[in-house]
């Protein structure tokens, strides 16, 4: 299976690829595009895209109104008080994917007390972790009952968050340890996709499924990955 993950999966809709889009917090976050124009910018020093939007969007009742099926909301939170109000309005049978590792707002993502949102009318209940997460962290969600990876989040840096060729060392660290101490696990493989060749080294290394984003800023380069999927997985 093939994702697009936010905030690309807010806008595109394609045969084969599921969206993922958000992330959505409890309260609207105003300021998404005066955002995007101030921090969005590709880096030759890092051979990335870097953004610090910080998480803007219209809330988790937007996303609840507008949601639909086949389709999977990233929900981020900002704090701990958030996460009982959050489960009460979302519909139980609402594929999910909670973001803890946003790296350019300005508080951090909770990672804790999360087990409030699984629910087995969900397929999907993923955790997207961060590219330099601490593995501890990892076999803590595990032992919460967290049988999805999301792997992984955007590099923080300094500036912001990095996307790109760079996540890719650290999820080959990551999916492998992930796979091999929990094979029940799924993983979706994601960060620095741009060619069939490196969705496929994700699945060499223990990917289930893939996920890919910033590729989209590329139009040639999308084209030509989206036509190897139809061609390769006959979507």
């Amino acid at each position: 299976m093939f994702f697009i993950g936010p905030p690309f999966g807010n806008y595109i809709s394609l045969p084969g690829i599921v969206p993922i889009k958000g992330s959505y917090t409890l309260h609207p976050r105003d300021g998404l595009f005066l955002q995007i124009l101030k921090t969005l910018r590709y880096s030759f020093k890092y051979n990335g895209w870097i953004n610090k939007i910080g998480l803007r969007n219209k809330g988790i009742d937007y996303a609840i109104q507008n949601h639909c099926k086949n389709t999977i909301t990233s929900i981020a939170i900002l704090d701990p008080s958030d996460i009982p109000t959050i489960v009460e309005k979302i519909p139980k049978n609402m594929d999910i994917e909670l973001n803890v590792s946003c790296p350019n707002a300005e508080k951090h993502m909770e990672k804790n007390g999360l087990t409030a949102f699984l629910n087995p009318l969900r397929t999907w209940c993923i955790i997207k972790i961060s590219p330099v997460c601490d593995k501890k962290l990892i076999d803590q969600y595990y032992k919460e009952g967290f049988r999805q990876f999301h792997c992984s989040n955007t590099v923080p840096i300094d500036e912001g968050g990095l996307s790109g060729k760079s996540i890719m060392m650290h999820n080959q660290s990551l999916i492998p340890y992930i796979k091999q101490k929990y094979p029940d696990v799924t993983i979706i493989g994601g960060g620095g996709i741009t060619q069939w060749e490196d969705a496929k080294g994700y699945f060499d290394i223990g990917a289930d499924h893939i996920s890919f984003s910033t590729v989209t800023f590329c139009p040639y380069l999308f084209g030509r990955l989206y036509f190897s999927i139809v061609t390769k997985n006959k979507l």
